[in-house]
Parts: structure tokens; sequence; C-alpha cells
């Protein structure tokens, strides 16, 4: 039977957490590691800079003497799932506090704020939750807790990054217009069909059926991926419109008729999804929450398998 105790003190003691600088930069919010080490004080804590690698620094930690008897992180998705694969990798439990931008996967764990997560922790309360692997051809998985992308997403993505200086707000807008004059489709290969696509999504757990662009999973332990194809039929106003998330832009977009009809889409849900991405005029690219990861141009094979009780983080 699974041990559900946590191995962490309420105090912090056998807790090492991490903090990233560079998250929710574009968020007004008062620093909450004053109000952390005040609940943990016996927990060990390191700020990682931009130059610093969050693997180095856990492997390390779980390398010396005291060897943390759990990990906690404060970030957004791209910290929360980098750190969740450290934690399988070393077989202990995750605290995932919520410091970024949107953090889809703390809300869908019902940690909507840094009480709710300090709350969950000093309490004990662990939840085994699925999660996914990625492998791109024969490299090494990676974890993912809410979903992986091809296509668009990546494409606007990587133009939203070239505009970094810019804040996510700005940058994000004028990603958008750039991806609107150079969006590719893809061509994808699946259990020997071929199908020429805006973009993939691939969520872990079932999802909204009405919706796309699956960002945030919405339970944590539902053993299956939910696929979403967008068949490249229309133009690249409705390929950028299909990655809407958020329920009021969807709402302003469906008046405006820009959003693309039922018949573009394809759904299948499965325990796992392998498909082979043709070489194209598109970016190699792909996306796993949130994080840009670069792909081989001339084609790659990717594979998303779903991992039940994969990880256990504290959750209410």
């Amino acid at each position: 039977m699974p041990d559900h105790t946590s191995p962490a003190r309420p105090d912090g003691e056998g807790l090492l957490l991490m903090a990233n600088s560079g998250a929710g930069e574009a968020v007004l919010r008062a620093d909450p590691l004053p109000v952390i080490r005040g609940r943990l004080p016996r927990a060990r804590f390191v700020e990682l800079g931009p130059d610093d690698d969050l693997a180095d620094a856990v492997d390390a930690a779980m390398a010396g003497d005291d060897r943390p008897r759990a990990l906690g992180v404060l970030g957004g998705d791209g910290s929360v799932s980098r750190m969740a694969h450290l934690a399988r990798r070393h077989g202990v439990p995750l605290l995932v506090v919520p410091g970024g931008t949107y953090n889809h996967f703390a809300r869908a764990a019902g940690i909507d704020d840094v009480d709710a997560a300090l709350a969950a922790f000093t309490a004990g309360r662990l939840r085994e939750v699925v999660v996914a692997e990625v492998c791109v051809d024969d490299g090494d998985p990676i974890t993912v807790l809410n979903a992986v992308s091809l296509g668009n997403y990546p494409q606007f993505l990587a133009e939203r990054t070239e505009r970094a200086s810019l804040g996510k707000w700005l940058g994000g807008v004028a990603a958008i217009v750039a991806a609107l004059r150079h969006a590719r489709p893809v061509r994808v290969t699946h259990e020997g069909r071929t199908a020429t696509v805006w973009s993939v999504f691939v969520g872990v757990g079932r999802n909204n059926p009405h919706r796309h662009a699956m960002m945030q999973r919405v339970t944590l332990d539902d053993p299956v991926l939910d696929v979403r194809l967008h068949h490249a039929r229309g133009s690249r106003l409705r390929a950028m419109a299909s990655l809407a998330f958020g329920r009021r832009t969807l709402r302003l977009l469906r008046l405006l008729h820009v959003v693309p009809p039922a018949s573009h889409f394809e759904r299948q849900v499965t325990g796992r999804w392998k498909a082979r991405v043709q070489p194209g005029k598109a970016p190699g690219s792909y996306v796993h929450d949130g994080e840009l990861e670069q792909a081989p141009q001339s084609g790659f094979t990717l594979e998303v398998r779903a991992v039940p009780a994969g990880l256990r983080v504290y959750a209410p």
C-alpha cells in the first residue's frame, strides 16, 4: 500500500524549498518568502537566480548527509513541472507553492494561494496524482503535469520568448501579431494515418470537451490522455483563436465568429499517444507545461504516456 504519511515535519524539518526568482514577474504581489520562512522555520530554502540550474541544486542536496525528505517549489508551472520530475526521480513528495502568473497545476490541485499550500503541508496531507511522461525519439522521459502541445502554441511561445523584454502582456500581443503572419501547420503521422494540423494538445486526464487549448487539467486522478487535434482547414486567425483558454476570451471570440467549427477538431482518449512529426516549414519544437523545447527540424517522434499515481503532492 502507498505511504500517505508526510516524511517532513510541520515546522519544515526535512523540507528543501526552491524559489524561482523569475516566476510571475508580471504579477504585482508581495514577496511570499518571509511568510513561508516564518511558517516553516526549520525548512531549507534556496533562491535560484536566472543562471542557476534547478536539477543541479536538488541533486547536490540529495547527495549530502542531511538528505531532504520532501521537495518544495515556489514558482510557476514550468518550475513546478521541473521540480515534480526531480521529486519523482528521488522518490520524495512535492510541496507546490503557487508563485507564477497562471499556476495551472496548483489550481487544479486546489492550491489557490500560499496559505492553502502551507496548510496542506503542515497537516501532512499527501495525495497521489496522475502525471504523464513525454519522450522525443530515444530521449529520456520528461514529467508532464498538465499538457504537451505541438504546432501553433509552440510557435506562439517562441515568438513571445523573443519579445520577453516587452513583458508578458505586451510581448504576448506582439507574438500573436507575428504568429498571425508566420504560423505554419505541421504534418503528424499517428497509427499509419497522416494529417496536417494547426495544433495538437495532449492533456493529462479528460478535459472540457468544448475547449481545444488544454493548459490546466480538470482532475488529478484520471489515468488517461485527452488528445485534441485541430485540422488545418481554416485561416491562421481561426488557428490562433483556437488557442484561447479563458472563458471570457472564448465567449468573445465566439461572438466574433472566429472560433473554428467543431468539425475542424478531432478528439482521442487513450493511455498512450505516439506520433511522427514530419519535416516541414514549421519550426521543430514542442511545449510541455509552458516550457518550450527544441526538436529536430528534420522530423521527430513524440510519445506521451499516462502514469497513474506517478507523484505524491501535498494538497487539500
